[in-house]
């Protein structure tokens, strides 16, 4: 099991540098970390008493770790969580938000468990995750896993202009599609046929 620091710094690796996408909601960002983190953090990186894009570029790697460590694992209590869980879910948060928690608790829901499903790590969920872990020991990563690529199957359904990121150009997997499969086991991932007919309707 990886150390949850190594974690930290395979996503600021994967989230890659500064971007502004117009059709991404984060708005301008840097590591995976938004302009908006840094606002309600406060991060006036450059000293001129405004947070603004100015300070996304500026943020470097190690700080990103930090914001990711703090507020993206122990502050939403992940650490509570059983470990094989530690790495998707923590990915899951840095990319989706409290959808990263919604989507472990809806996956709960379906094992039976009476979870509510509000995007906050409590002892209800926390003890049904243990529950399930013990149900399934060997399965609840990759569950998780699926679960997170239907997720962001069914985003692009409802948002066309986020389809760039579940699908490329040519119509293979998407940045989206590949990222969740990295914390799949093989046996569980989509051919490239299956993700081609999941995507046919989208034209």
């Amino acid at each position: 099991m990886k150390d949850i620091e190594a974690i930290a710094r395979e996503i600021v690796a994967r989230e890659g540098g500064y971007v502004n996408d117009p059709d991404d909601p984060g708005g301008a960002t840097k590591y995976g970390v938004t302009i908006g983190t840094l606002r309600r953090l406060g991060l006036d990186l450059d000293g001129d008493g405004r947070v603004t894009e100015a300070d996304v570029r500026k943020l470097d790697r190690r700080t990103a770790e930090k914001i990711f460590l703090e507020h993206y694992f122990h502050r939403p209590r992940f650490a509570e969580l059983p470990d094989c869980l530690h790495a998707g879910v923590f990915d899951t948060y840095v990319n989706a938000g409290s959808n990263a928690v919604k989507i472990l608790q809806r996956l709960l829901c379906q094992f039976d468990e009476e979870v509510s499903v509000d995007g906050v790590i409590g002892p209800q969920t926390l003890g049904a995750t243990r529950r399930v872990e013990r149900k399934a020991p060997d399965y609840l990563a990759d569950a998780y896993g699926i679960a997170r690529r239907n997720y962001y199957y069914a985003l692009a359904d409802r948002r066309p202009a986020s389809r760039k990121y579940a699908t490329r150009r040519d119509g293979g997997k998407g940045g989206w599609i590949r990222r969740a499969e990295e914390f799949i086991s093989p046996r569980f991932h989509l051919s490239d046929g299956q993700h081609r007919a999941r995507v046919e309707s989208w034209g």
